[in-house]
């Protein structure tokens, strides 16, 4: 039974954070422990248990804090339980250190190998001074905690081979929750939207292309608006932050209409979703929570053959994975995504990508032989 959790900060929103509340909520009972905790009201209930870190400026500064990690990690005393389970995008896996042969088991589940010093052609705070004055020491540190007894579990294809790449480590892998369940209990989104939600999906065309991140320039949206010029169909994009003014002077310059939705909510992403033509995934992602969301609501994905976005799109047959940077390609995919089996695409979705699955077999993972102790609430 699983007696620590341990993962890397706590913020209100990500990717990781969602998959570490699916892990806290299969094992209940289990401390937690992190850098530092931005998101108290998340786990208000739990021992949630915070670095020194936390009580300093750093918290604040991820790249500043960086060199501090290891150590900070390393130095943590976890030699009272059992069995830890780590969600690690960073250098959390470095927890406790070399651990004793009589002391616990070390389950790491792998978002990624750090970016900011491994692979920062995927992640631009790698360029940052701090960040590349750091990266050759730590690199080194990391590879050698890697080496030390921990069992890894992926969440693609794509980050198992990185993991072998940087870690010299093999990886099983286990794709990340989705929010299957909750998506597809809803048959029709438009009808769950409040009247303001309401009036912004009645102001948008019939059929659209949808990309939807957010608006930073590694997400690559402005693809999104080449596809709609391509294929002669409008653009929406959805979401928010620092690129907002390149993307509306793009949309102004479009040779077809592009609508920005600000700041969606969760209802109407999701009906946004379900009235688009596809939806267009540009970026080199880990895994991509968002292609599974449109996929699982009967949406096509077009994802770039980069990245572990592909995956889903394969398991799911739901979408096509093509070279986004062909005009070619990207107006037939468009024109094969209507021809795709979606309700076959939806049915897979809950089998391959739900949070019960990703539970299932985190726990098969961790206790082959099904002595779990996991809640199944």
């Amino acid at each position: 039974m699983v007696d620590l959790l341990v993962h890397e900060w706590i913020e209100q929103h990500g990717g990781s954070e969602n998959v570490f509340e699916t892990m806290a909520a299969a094992f209940p009972d289990a401390d937690i422990k992190c850098l530092w905790n931005d998101a108290p009201d998340r786990f208000r209930d739990r021992s949630v248990q915070e670095s020194w870190l936390a009580r300093t400026p750093l918290r604040s500064n991820k790249a500043a804090a960086l060199p501090f990690m290891p150590s900070t990690w390393a130095k943590m005393n976890v030699r009272s339980y059992d069995s830890i389970l780590v969600s690690s995008h960073l250098f959390a896996h470095h927890i406790g250190g070399r651990l004793p042969a009589s002391g616990p088991t070390k389950h790491v589940y792998v978002h990624t190998p750090a970016r900011y010093i491994w692979t920062p052609q995927l992640d631009p705070r790698g360029n940052s001074a701090h960040a590349r004055l750091a990266s050759r020491p730590l690199k080194a540190i990391d590879r050698k905690r890697a080496s030390e007894g921990s069992v890894f579990a992926a969440n693609s294809e794509f980050v198992r081979e990185r993991i072998r790449d940087t870690w010299d480590q093999d990886a099983l892998v286990i794709y990340p929750p989705v929010e299957v369940e909750r998506l597809q209990a809803v048959s029709d989104w438009r009808e769950h939207l409040s009247p303001e939600d309401q009036k912004v999906l009645e102001s948008l065309p019939p059929g659209f292309l949808l990309g939807a991140s957010r608006f930073v320039p590694y997400k690559r949206l402005d693809l999104v608006i080449q596809a709609g010029e391509d294929s002669g169909i409008p653009v929406v994009l959805a979401g928010a932050g620092p690129q907002l003014e390149q993307l509306t002077a793009a949309a102004a310059q479009a040779r077809v209409p592009v609508h920005i939705v600000l700041r969606p909510s969760n209802s109407l992403l999701y009906a946004l979703y379900q009235q688009a033509v596809a939806f267009i995934f540009p970026p080199v992602e880990d895994f991509g929570i968002m292609p599974v969301e449109a996929m699982c609501l009967g949406t096509p994905a077009i994802v770039g053959s980069l990245g572990g976005a592909k995956e889903s799109v394969n398991a799911l047959r739901g979408g096509i994975v093509i070279d986004l940077r062909s005009s070619a390609e990207m107006k037939s995919a468009i024109d094969k995504a209507s021809t795709l089996d979606m309700a076959g695409a939806q049915t897979l979705a809950d089998a391959n990508f739900s949070s019960r699955s990703f539970r299932e077999r985190i726990v098969s993972w961790l206790t082959p032989d099904d002595e779990s102790g996991i809640s199944h609430e």
